[in-house]
């Protein structure tokens, strides 16, 4: 996602991270700001499946495992109302680099949205106060975005549409190390993995948009016809 990011032209920010026992990363959360960002990266929201044969299986077997994207567009208070009384929050030292200040003084924020549960940690900035506002703007955006699925989800029942849900427990695509083949569920096509991996994502977004319109002209069409 970085060197498709880079090849945009769109500034990435790392908002938080945490280690995966076996190396890599257990989760991931980036900021993105330039042009048409949410228009293109929404088509990436969903599940996303690995299949490939690990460096520890010894009988050469194919394991499969997934990772969640979300994407979430940046709102501001006129967009969400938040009420304090719903927010539990506390303090905590954070780890990793920084400097001194980082580990001396309660600097990370936990953050707690009680009527839908939902958790955000917030460690990137050197202060308190601006950690809590990231971390108040995290929580819009899954609410913000929570809404928008709701609704998104209506239209579609509404109009019979075939794209897929783009919810988060929709699986879109696999990647299949064994046979170099990346398979877009949503356009029935295969890609060549080391494509996908370098960056060369932009193909598939360009597919789903341009099925995505076909569907509401025909839609737009059969309801004139009506």
């Amino acid at each position: 996602y970085r060197k498709f990011m880079s090849n945009e032209g769109w500034q990435v920010k790392m908002i938080d991270s945490s280690s995966g026992d076996d190396g890599g990363y257990k989760n991931v959360v980036l900021e993105v700001k330039g042009d048409k960002v949410y228009s293109k990266l929404k088509w990436e929201a969903g599940v996303h499946r690995v299949q490939r044969v690990p460096a520890t299986e010894t009988q050469g077997r194919v394991h499969t495992s997934t990772a969640s994207v979300a994407i979430m567009i940046e709102v501001d208070d006129v967009d969400v109302k938040i009420d304090q009384k719903d927010i539990e929050m506390s303090t905590m030292r954070s780890g990793g680099a920084g400097g001194q200040n980082v580990n001396k003084v309660e600097t990370a924020v936990d953050l707690i949205h009680k009527p839908t549960g939902i958790r955000i940690k917030c460690t990137q900035e050197r202060s308190q106060l601006k950690n809590k506002e990231l971390a108040m703007k995290m929580l819009m955006g899954k609410l913000y975005d929570i809404e928008i699925e709701k609704r998104e989800a209506e239209e579609r029942a509404r109009r019979g549409d075939q794209i897929g849900t783009g919810g988060r427990s929709e699986k879109i695509r696999t990647y299949n190390w064994k046979d170099s083949r990346v398979s877009e569920h949503r356009l029935g096509q295969n890609f060549p993995l080391q494509d996908i991996l370098g960056g060369g994502v932009g193909p598939i977004i360009d597919g789903l948009i341009a099925k995505d319109q076909e569907t509401k002209l025909r839609q737009l069409s059969e309801d004139s016809a009506m």
